[in-house]
């Protein structure tokens, strides 16, 4: 059975918690609300049929003129280090939880309007989402999910014609995330701040009881609790680190408890090469830089360990941070051979992995590209010339050709057989990632009143390591314009 918005099975799972952690808060409306997209995947999850959300009671619900009797809205109170400073005037400034939905698998899922309008933590803000953002977070969500890296959800964006002011006029928008939880480092945090323990002990057992019941309730329920996120969290960082995306924000209040990658804002993915990549133009230091983002993971989970400490020995708290160190290394390294094609581990990995990288960098070499074309042509007998299109670009063709030697000794020690292990490696390096020129056409289009583009670039990403017909200009090189492209946090 294909549901409706009205007839999901409701829970309001959230308010179990104490009333501390959340205020109850109504939508604004936007005016005119008209559909932009939506993501057939994410309400497969709901059982829920797409088409009916854009009938116009749907859209009322969606965009905040109307909200069903089984929906009770709340806004979630939340602290954060941002930046690495800690702000205790955080919460959801701008989006609201309106219920659970419970699938019939039996899973929880949160569904979260976003751009919904002021709250009690809107700071002085409009509560508002815009267009441009929104759809940056709903084809990321759903491109993330393609890739197989954990993510929150979106299942469709909501235009209007109500003008939110930015930079400049632009027009208020919803998205309705869909996640397991919108539980982040910064709940802790504020819990832990509030100097009342019951809030610490509650939200510990909320969580462990919700997603993790195989610990919920034993003696070792805090410290198993801080280590699954750690090594949840490792996870995450490893396949952002093999796939070249750079988050942008990593604020402890944007870290999901369950590894999840979280809270769209001025994120990108690596076009040419450049360890220190700052996706986002307000971090004017560089502190979530791409190669900074594993040691940014750790520092956060440091903040958890001490938001968390009341309930956890230190030492289960030093041997949690340890592990996301060990499954961080080991899933990088994993990754990353895979990448490359290879299925033994050997101890000149990791040089080799390195000497990669450096390739890459040196040469301003496109990293997605780079690893696409290794995975269709069989350089096993060729010569370096066998890469032409890589070897071409390159700067410094002597390093290339090392490299390429050194990658075909590294094969002749690897027991698979050529054709599986290009099969193998076109099923992880993508032709088709969500770069941010293909984002901002798109989002140029969607200001003309134009979906077209928003629609066919999220077709393209739900499937990135299939050749699609007709989609060349998708998996092309980005333009010279795109390097002048500036994402700030602004939404």
């Amino acid at each position: 059975m294909q549901h409706t918005l009205s007839t999901l099975n409701y829970q309001n799972d959230f308010r179990r918690l104490p009333a501390a952690f959340f205020r109850s808060i109504s939508p604004l409306a936007l005016n005119q609300p008209e559909w932009v997209v939506g993501s057939q995947d994410c309400a497969a999850l709901l059982g829920l049929d797409l088409h009916s959300l854009q009938d116009p009671e749907a859209l009322a619900l969606l965009s905040g003129n109307k909200i069903l009797a089984q929906w009770q809205p709340l806004a979630m109170k939340y602290f954060g280090h941002q930046f690495g400073y800690l702000n205790p005037d955080l919460g959801d400034g701008r989006g609201l939880l309106l219920a659970e939905v419970k699938t019939e698998a039996g899973e929880l899922l949160d569904l979260h309007l976003k751009g919904a309008g002021p709250t009690p933590f809107s700071r002085q803000g409009d509560g508002r989402a815009v267009l441009r953002s929104s759809i940056r977070e709903f084809l990321c969500s759903e491109a993330m999910t393609g890739l197989g890296i954990s993510s929150s959800r979106a299942l469709c964006v909501i235009s209007s014609s109500t003008p939110v002011r930015r930079e400049e006029i632009e027009q208020g928008a919803t998205l309705l995330r869909v996640s397991r939880s919108h539980i982040r480092f910064g709940h802790f945090e504020y819990a832990f701040h509030s100097g009342d323990p019951s809030l610490l002990r509650a939200l510990s057992d909320y969580v462990a009881k919700r997603h993790f019941p195989c610990i919920a309730g034993s003696p070792n329920q805090n410290a198993d609790l801080f280590s699954l996120i750690a090594r949840q969290t490792a996870q995450m960082i490893a396949k952002w680190q093999c796939i070249g995306f750079a988050h942008g924000v990593m604020n402890t209040d944007n870290m999901s408890i369950l590894g999840e990658t979280f809270d769209f804002g001025p994120f990108g993915f690596m076009d040419a090469f450049d360890p220190s990549y700052i996706c986002n133009h307000s971090d004017h230091q560089g502190r979530y830089a791409f190669d900074r983002q594993p040691a940014i993971a750790q520092w956060n989970l440091s903040v958890l360990a001490q938001a968390m400490s009341p309930l956890v020995d230190k030492s289960a708290l030093n041997d949690g941070l340890k592990q996301y160190s060990e499954v961080f290394n080991q899933e990088f390294m994993s990754g990353m051979r895979a990448k490359l094609g290879l299925s033994v581990e050997t101890p000149e990995d990791t040089d080799f992995i390195m000497e990669t990288l450096s390739l890459l960098k040196n040469n301003r070499l496109d990293y997605s590209y780079f690893f696409r074309t290794i995975s269709e042509l069989d350089i096993s007998a060729g010569d370096a010339k066998t890469l032409s299109p890589i070897r071409d670009k390159c700067v410094d063709l002597n390093s290339f050709d090392a490299w390429f030697s050194n990658y075909q000794a590294r094969l002749q020690q690897d027991p698979q057989e050529s054709s599986l292990r290009l099969t193998k490696m076109q099923s992880i390096n993508p032709v088709y990632i969500l770069r941010n020129h293909l984002a901002q056409i798109a989002i140029d289009n969607a200001k003309q009143g134009d979906y077209s583009e928003v629609n066919h670039l999220h077709d393209i990403l739900r499937t990135p390591f299939t050749r699609q017909t007709g989609c060349e200009k998708y998996e092309a090189l980005p333009p010279d314009w795109a390097k002048d492209l500036e994402i700030s946090c602004s939404s």
